[in-house]
């Protein structure tokens, strides 16, 4: 194999299918990036049996051919590299010599016959999303997924499609993050669960265009995303998603109409005093046209008051700040609307077409105070 490239391109396909070598793995072939110009175009792959990503890249074939290399040491000679041309060549033993301007590499691959492929899948119904609106969704959403394996369902994320909506939701048990969105077409229903991490990776490598689609594809168990020259392919989560329809509840006790950048940046401010680790909560003392926010720790304590417009009785409840500045944080509008029942009920943050849902769950704030 010979191939000629631009530094900025192999530095670019490189840089997307990295997202997908294992960080562990027993199959050392896996911890290669496989560079196949044996049909006419040159593809970069990364494979780790759950998240598969392929990307094409601009460059000459002289020479077809298929080598895998260590992604590592692959990677590492690119981003060193001068800005210019880069040459590739492998002979019958993968022996590689990776030349651009005076430097010269020469390191030993494997043959590509080896690699694991990522699988194809049919693509029957195409599902188009801007790229803007997928990556914001990630965004929106991404942080109230669980982070340990205890239940792999919440490591994931809901992708529910019924009609022109697409609904996707998470959840660590604590609290919920839902986000409606319309499509542009109608689509058949279908619900998966895809995994965090794979929507983590695609959030980093989608450039976010307004104006350019993501296509998306989805069978009995995997996920296919499609956007320029590159395909992702990820597992599904098996299993039946967590009913959360009887969950949210639309009556409340308490309203609260809130500047959104003032509490942000008092929740912000009280956290100050908490030190990583300790549970303390943020307590919202809510009265007729003021919210007092205090919060006691070892450090010290804080308290601040905010105007509100409050609709429904006077509240005292208690939540873990981080919660909370999760949620408003990738919330745009300028003014956040809080439901709230009881002090030991959700309290709901939602816009009035529900776009978006963030459900937080109280602390007992007794209890934590002592």
């Amino acid at each position: 194999m010979k191939i000629i490239c631009s530094k900025s391109n192999l530095l670019y396909g490189v840089n997307i299918v990295s997202k997908a070598v294992p960080t562990r793995t027993t199959m050392a072939i896996l911890e290669c990036i496989l560079i196949d110009a044996s049909a006419g175009e040159i593809k970069l792959t990364a494979n780790d049996m759950e998240l598969g990503i392929e990307t094409k890249i601009e460059g000459e074939i002289e020479e077809r051919g298929i080598i895998a290399l260590d992604a590592k040491v692959f990677s590492d000679i690119v981003r060193k590299l001068p800005d210019n041309e880069v040459v590739i060549e492998t002979d019958s033993s993968f022996k590689t010599t990776i030349t651009c301007e005076k430097a010269k590499f020469n390191i030993i691959g494997k043959s590509g016959e080896d690699f694991s492929y990522i699988p194809y899948i049919e693509r029957n119904e195409e599902i188009t999303i801007s790229q803007f609106t997928l990556k914001e969704v990630i965004r929106q959403t991404i942080f109230s997924i669980a982070d340990n394996d205890n239940n792999k369902l919440m490591t994931g994320e809901l992708f529910e499609i019924n009609e022109n909506s697409l609904k996707v939701v998470s959840l660590d048990g604590h609290r919920i993050s839902i986000r409606n969105i319309e499509l542009k077409n109608n689509y058949e229903h279908k619900k998966v669960v895809v995994p965090g991490k794979t929507l983590q990776e695609i959030s980093k490598i989608l450039p976010g265009n307004a104006d350019e689609d993501v296509s998306m594809y989805l069978s009995d168990n995997h996920i296919v995303f499609e956007f320029g020259n590159t395909t992702v392919v990820s597992r599904l989560i098996e299993g039946e998603y967590f009913k959360i329809e009887q969950m949210l509840s639309s009556d409340y006790e308490t309203k609260v109409k809130i500047n959104k950048r003032e509490l942000l940046d008092c929740i912000d401010r009280a956290t100050l005093l908490v030190k990583e680790g300790d549970k303390k909560p943020i307590i919202m003392n809510i009265t007729d046209d003021k919210m007092e926010l205090k919060i006691n720790s070892f450090i010290g304590s804080m308290n601040e008051e905010i105007d509100i417009t409050k609709d429904g009785k006077d509240i005292l409840i208690g939540f873990n700040p981080k919660f909370f500045i999760d949620a408003l944080r990738v919330i745009d509008e300028e003014e956040v609307t809080l439901y709230m029942v009881n002090p030991k009920a959700p309290c709901f943050i939602r816009d009035e077409n529900e776009t978006f849902i963030y459900l937080i769950l109280p602390v007992n704030f007794n209890a934590a105070a002592n």
